[in-house]
C-alpha cells in the first residue's frame, strides 16, 4: 500500500511540473509522516548523512574542473589533435568530432559540458566544409553523451554513492564500453560518409599529430593525473577530483592563458630571437618530461621494492637532458650539444618576463571576472545537482525502510524472472524514465530498487552500473526532457524537433550498443576485475 502511494505521489507531482528534487523529498516526507512507522527525525538524519557522504564530495570538484576546462580553450586544442589523427578519412571531420568528444569526456565527466565545449567549435567547422547542419548537430548530440560513460563520470559517482559499489571499479569499467561506443559512432559516420560522398581533410603528416598532441598535452594530462593517481594508489577518487580542479585552474589561467588577466598574452613574443625561443622551448619540454616521468614512474613503481625517489629522479633527469639536447639540435641544425648552455641562457629573459608577469597578476588570477564567472556557474550546477541527490537519497531511505525492494524482488522471482529477462525490464524502465528525468535523480530512484534484485539474480554490480549509465546516455538524447537535445538546440539555433530528427539515426547506434553492453558483460568487467579484483557485495 505504502509503495503504491509513494510512487503515485512522485509521478503525480512530476506531471504537475513540480521540480524533481521537491517531488522526491515531499513524497518521502508525506509517507514518513502519515503512513510509516519511521520517525520524522529520520528525515533530518538522512539529509545530514547524505550531506556528509564522502564519495559525493567528488561531484563539485569534477564540476569545477569541467568548468575551467570548458572555458579555458582546451576543446579547441583537442579538436585540432583529433582532426590531425582521423581527419583524413572520408567524413573525417565528423569522426574527429566524436574523438574530440571522447577525449573531452575524459576531462569533464559531463555530457552537456562536452556538447557545449566541442559542439560550439566542431559544428561550425563541419558546416564550413560542406556538412549539413542536421548531420553535424546529430553527431554532436550523440557523441556528447559519452561524457557520462568515459571516466571520470559524475553519474558513476552517483551510482557508487547509491549502491556502495567502488568508484574506482566503475571508472575502469567505463573505459572499454566508452571506446566501443565511440568506435561504433565513428564506423556509422564512415559508412554514411561513403554513401553521401562527404569530404575528407588533407593528410598533414605525423608532424601535425605531434603538434596537435603537444598543444593539447597539458589538458589531456589531466586524464593521467585522475586515473593514474586513483589506480596508482596515490589518492582516492574524491581526492583525485580535488586535484583535477586545482590542475584545471592552473592550466586554464597560467599555461593556456585563455581566460583571466593574462588572456591573450603569449609566452613567446615575436621580438624574441630564434636562439632564445629554442632555448626556452627546450627547457620547457625537458621540465615537462621530468614532471610527467616522476608522476608516471611513481604510479607504476609505488609498490616495487628497491625503487627510491632519488633513483627515479636521476633517471628522469638524464632522459630530460637528452630530450633538451635533441630538441635544440632538431630546431637549429647548425647547433651542437656543446652549445646547449648558450641556448638555455638566451631563453632566460623569456622565463624572467613570464614569471614576473604571473607574479604581478597572481592574486588577480583568483579574483578576476572570468574566474568568478566559472566559480559561480560551477556552484549553481553543484547546488542544483546536490539538492536532487540529497532528496533522492531520502527517497531511497523510504524505499528501504518500507522494504519495497524486497517485496519487488520476491514478486519478480515468483513470476519466474531470470537475469536475462530482468535486464530487459531494467532497460525498458530506464529508457522510459530517462525521457522524463535528469540522469542522477532517476538513477538514485531506480538503483535502490533494482540493485537488490540484480544481486539476487546473480547480475554483477559493476556490470549493472554500466548498463544503467548507458541507459542514462540514451535518455539524454530522447525527448521530451533529453538535456543534450536542448543544449544542441541552443548552440545551433535549430528547433528541438529538428535536433530530435537529426539525432535519431545515431540513436539507433547507441541502442545497438546498449544491447551489446547488456548481454556481453565482459566489456564492463574485464578491465576493473583484471586490475582491482572482483567487487564484493554483502547481501
Amino acid at each position: 500500500m505504502e509503495a503504491a502511494i509513494l510512487f503515485v505521489l512522485v509521478l503525480g507531482l512530476l506531471f504537475l511540473g513540480v521540480p524533481v528534487a521537491v517531488s522526491l523529498g515531499l513524497s518521502s516526507i508525506i509517507i514518513i509522516a502519515f503512513f510509516s512507522a519511521d520517525s520524522m527525525s529520520s528525515v533530518a538524519l538522512q539529509l545530514f548523512t547524505a550531506s556528509q557522504n564522502y564519495t559525493l564530495l567528488a561531484i563539485p570538484f569534477f564540476i569545477l574542473a569541467s568548468a575551467f576546462m570548458s572555458t579555458g580553450g582546451v576543446a579547441r586544442r583537442i579538436i585540432r589533435f583529433a582532426i590531425a589523427t582521423v581527419g583524413h578519412f572520408r567524413g573525417g571531420l565528423a569522426m574527429a568530432s566524436v574523438m574530440a568528444c571522447m577525449l573531452f569526456a575524459a576531462l569533464s565527466g559531463s555530457s552537456p559540458a562536452t556538447v557545449v565545449a566541442i559542439g560550439t567549435i566542431a559544428i561550425a567547422g563541419m558546416r564550413q566544409v560542406g556538412y549539413s547542419k542536421d548531420f553535424a548537430a546529430g553527431i554532436i548530440a550523440n557523441a556528447g553523451t559519452l561524457g557520462i560513460l568515459i571516466p571520470p563520470s559524475i553519474v558513476m559517482v552517483v551510482y557508487s554513492a547509491a549502491t556502495d559499489v567502488s568508484v574506482g571499479r566503475m571508472f575502469l569499467a567505463g573505459v572499454v564500453p566508452g571506446l566501443v561506443a565511440g568506435l561504433m559512432l565513428m564506423a556509422a559516420i564512415y559508412v554514411l560518409a561513403r554513401i553521401r560522398n562527404l569530404p575528407a581533410e588533407e593528410w598533414k603528416g605525423f608532424g601535425e599529430i605531434l603538434a596537435g598532441g603537444k598543444e593539447a598535452g597539458w589538458g589531456l594530462f589531466l586524464i593521467i593525473i585522475i586515473l593514474g593517481g586513483i589506480y596508482g594508489g596515490v589518492f582516492t577518487p574524491t581526492e583525485a577530483a580535488a586535484v583535477a580542479a586545482v590542475y584545471a585552474f592552473f592550466v586554464a589561467l597560467f599555461v593556456y592563458r585563455d581566460m583571466g588577466p593574462l588572456k591573450g598574452v603569449r609566452w613567446i613574443q615575436d621580438t624574441d630571437s630564434k636562439r632564445a625561443r629554442v632555448g626556452f622551448s627546450a627547457l620547457v619540454y625537458a621540465l615537462a618530461f621530468f614532471f610527467v616521468f616522476m608522476i608516471l614512474s611513481f604510479f607504476v613503481t609505488a609498490e616495487w621494492e628497491g625503487v627510491t625517489a632519488g633513483g627515479r629522479a636521476l633517471v628522469g633527469l638524464v632522459l630530460s637532458l637528452a630530450i633538451m639536447v635533441a630538441y635544440a639540435v632538431w630546431r637549429d641544425r647548425e647547433s651542437n650539444p656543446f652549445n646547449i648552455p648558450g641556448y638555455i641562457v638566451a631563453g632566460l629573459p623569456i622565463w624572467g618576463r613570464n614569471v614576473a608577469l604571473m607574479g604581478r597578476n597572481f592574486f588577480r588570477m583568483f579574483f578576476n571576472e572570468d574566474t568568478r564567472k566559472v566559480m559561480t556557474d560551477a556552484s549553481k550546477t553543484t547546488i542544483m545537482l546536490m539538492f536532487i541527490i540529497v532528496n533522492a537519497l531520502l527517497f531511497a531511505h523510504v524505499l528501504t525502510s518500507e522494504r519495497i525492494p524486497d517485496a519487488i524482488t520476491d514478486l519478480m522471482i515468483g513470476y519466474g524472472f531470470n537475469w536475462f529477462t530482468f535486464l530487459i525490464a531494467v532497460n525498458l524502465l530506464l529508457l522510459l524514465g530517462g525521457q522524463f528525468m535528469e540522469p542522477s535523480g532517476l538513477l538514485l530512484i531506480v538503483a535502490p530498487v533494482v540493485f537488490p534484485i540484480a544481486m539476487e539474480l546473480g547480475v554483477d554490480p559493476v556490470h549493472l552500473g554500466i548498463i544503467m549509465v548507458v541507459n542514462m546516455e540514451i535518455g539524454m538524447i530522447t525527448p521530451p526532457i533529453g538535456l543534450n537535445l536542448f543544449v544542441t538546440s541552443g548552440i545551433t539555433g535549430m528547433s528541438l524537433i529538428q535536433v530530435v530528427r537529426a539525432a535519431a539515426p545515431f540513436v539507433a547506434v547507441l541502442f545497438a550498443f546498449l544491447i551489446l553492453v547488456t548481454y556481453v558483460p565482459v566489456l564492463s568487467t574485464w578491465l576493473p576485475y583484471s586490475l582491482m579484483g572482483p567487487e564484493i557485495v554483502t547481501r
